[in-house]
């Protein structure tokens, strides 16, 4: 899958749940949205290698 944050691009070539790649990318899951192929997902959905994954910061104001 290709995965984009803040800009960088990273490639994995296996099929992970969203708290997987999460976890390997050492972020918070309260802290982050993931999107795959353009549509919101859950922590436990599952990822597969030909998915295009953004990975945006949630930002929170006052």
């Amino acid at each position: 899958m290709q995965v984009t944050y803040r800009g960088k691009q990273f490639a994995i070539e296996e099929t992970l749940t969203v708290l997987q790649l999460l976890k390997r990318l050492k972020l918070l899951p309260e802290s982050v949205l993931v999107i795959r192929n353009g549509q919101l997902v859950t922590e436990d959905h599952h990822l597969l290698p030909d998915d295009m994954v953004k990975i945006v910061s949630v930002v929170s104001g006052g």
